[in-house]
């Protein structure tokens, strides 16, 4: 049985981000190649950022582009560092915009009246 322990003064992310760990990662870190250590420190990051401030309520948020007033709501209203909050508005704008320019390179030869 896997066990987290959790320094008091640990983040609300940091928290997440070893819980991650637990969840998803194997492999002993003394024997594992660089590369798999920064394949799974990259995974909890991301599964950081997507469990402190999910995606499905950002949708439901009127986001202004890197607007300091949108981080500021953002870092309240999930109760994270302004960093943080900053960090993870730039991945949510990055995805829609690359969402959209997949949706357009994939779907422009298609017509309406075909």
């Amino acid at each position: 049985m896997p066990f987290i322990f959790l320094a008091q003064n640990f983040t609300v992310a940091q928290k997440w981000q070893e819980f991650c760990h637990v969840l998803q990662h194997t492999g002993n870190h003394s024997v594992m190649p660089p590369s798999g250590i920064g394949h799974q420190e990259n995974k909890a990051n991301n599964f950081m950022y997507h469990a402190c401030i999910p995606t499905f309520m950002l949708n439901r948020l009127e986001i202004y582009s890197g607007n300091v007033i949108t981080v500021l709501h953002i870092q309240h209203l999930f109760n994270v560092e302004y960093d943080f909050a900053e960090k993870r508005l730039e991945q949510y704008i990055s995805n829609k915009y690359n969402m959209l320019n997949w949706y357009k390179t994939t779907h422009d030869h298609v017509s309406l009246y075909e």
